[in-house]
């Protein structure tokens, strides 16, 4: 029997809400990230696992500053440290379209740290790559299209659609790899990927251009003992009650709002040839508060609002959203900096107004809006919006990135 402890999209960059702490000098919602971490790799150590597998995204993106390549690599060194093999398979954050960048857990491949191991290319690791474990691992990291549009463009491929050309090569690369696998031996099929029938979280927001969807026969083949995916943040098995489990693990934090009903956490799995049991480990995490209120009259404004407010003993440390939509006109009765108070023991308070008006949004006097850029037409938008001004920067930062992508020719 092999213990297997399965995680993902682990994001711990994400720095969308909160300051920074004094003490360590990091964003605290870091280090929300980084104390679900420190509870997975504690866990697998407590546990005495014999493998952990790590299914893709380990940053929100593929550059990822040095202080927090150094937290990461702080507790990947603790299982390595524990002699505990584990995989780290790269996902779609992880890697830059273009072929010859390096990807963000680049450090791991290039130092070779003991029982660690990167896996960025499809892949069947055998005991032997394993410090001799008696199990086998099909790995399938984020597939990039611009080497499949190379294929493509090169006619290695008759096949013009490259989303089609990449679920048709993981398929033959399944098919292949199982003929050379030991039939005596478990097999454990980890890959980054979307597979059909899978309930979708929020981080659908962070991605980035279409995905490769993994038909859900494919990854349920009776031949594979445990199925670890990445890539979904909602945990889920979409094999339940049957061999083998398919498994998301989901992500170790909530990303953001769209995530605000999700738990999460990381699963330990018994795996044996044609048996396999696991059970999912919830993670401590951060509360968040999602409420949504509609002003329909002038009575009595923020006394309403409050009301709809969680308790101020719920607020506490919680991460905390306000909606309030309401007829044009009515924000002057809007009193921000009462509600601000009320939730003032909240980790972070955000209010997002939404003025209702039939009128069509119109451009200052002598402006065109051919004479604008589409940057500028985007702000102009979220201030009709009425989004704060925290809200319209990190749109603004997507919508810059999304331009310069476009440009550059990236997927």
């Amino acid at each position: 029997m092999i213990k297997l402890l399965h995680f993902a999209d682990a994001h711990i960059d994400m720095t969308n809400f909160g300051s920074h702490d004094p003490e360590t000098g990091l964003p605290e919602r870091v280090m929300d990230f980084l104390r679900s971490l420190d509870v997975i790799v504690q866990t697998a150590i407590d546990e005495k696992v014999d493998l952990v597998i790590f299914a893709g995204d380990a940053y929100k993106d593929r550059s990822p500053a040095p202080t927090f390549q150094r937290e990461w690599g702080r507790r990947l060194m603790l299982l390595s440290k524990a002699g505990i093999p584990t995989i780290l398979l790269t996902g779609n954050h992880d890697i830059s379209p273009s072929q010859r960048k390096a990807h963000a857990m680049q450090e791991f491949d290039t130092l070779s740290p003991e029982h660690i191991s990167v896996v960025s290319n499809l892949r069947l690791l055998t005991p032997d790559d394993l410090e001799g474990l008696p199990v086998q691992v099909l790995a399938i990291p984020w597939i990039t299209r611009a080497g499949v549009m190379q294929a493509i463009t090169t006619g290695e491929s008759e096949e013009e659609d490259p989303l089609r050309v990449i679920e048709n090569g993981v398929s033959d690369f399944i098919s292949l790899a199982l003929q050379e696998t030991d039939p005596d031996l478990p097999v454990i099929l980890v890959a980054h990927a979307s597979v059909a029938g899978a309930k979708l979280g929020n981080e659908q927001e962070i991605k980035i251009g279409r995905d490769v969807v993994l038909p859900l026969g494919l990854v349920c083949n009776p031949r594979f003992d445990y199925v670890a995916l990445g890539h979904i943040h909602r945990y889920q098995d979409l094999n339940l009650g049957n061999h083998p489990p398919v498994v998301y693990p989901g992500s170790i934090e909530r990303v953001d709002f769209g995530e605000v009903n999700e738990e999460k956490g990381f699963v330990i799995a018994n795996i044996e040839k044609g048996h396999t049991t696991y059970e999912w480990w919830k993670l401590p995490i951060r509360k968040f508060i999602d409420r949504s209120f509609t002003l329909v009259d002038e009575l009595d404004v923020n006394e309403k609002l409050i009301a709809a407010m969680p308790s101020q003993e719920e607020l506490k440390d919680a991460i905390v959203r306000l909606k309030i939509t309401y007829p044009q006109g009515y924000e002057v009765l809007i009193d921000e900096a009462r509600l601000h108070t009320y939730a003032k023991d909240a980790f972070e308070f955000k209010l997002h107004k939404n003025s209702v008006s039939e009128a069509r949004s119109r451009l200052p006097d002598g402006q065109e809006t051919s004479s604008l850029s589409p940057l500028e037409l985007l702000d102009w938008f979220w201030k009709e919006r009425h989004e704060g001004e925290d809200e319209r920067d990190r749109l603004q930062n997507l919508a810059q990135d999304l331009i310069n992508q476009v440009m550059s020719g990236e997927e």
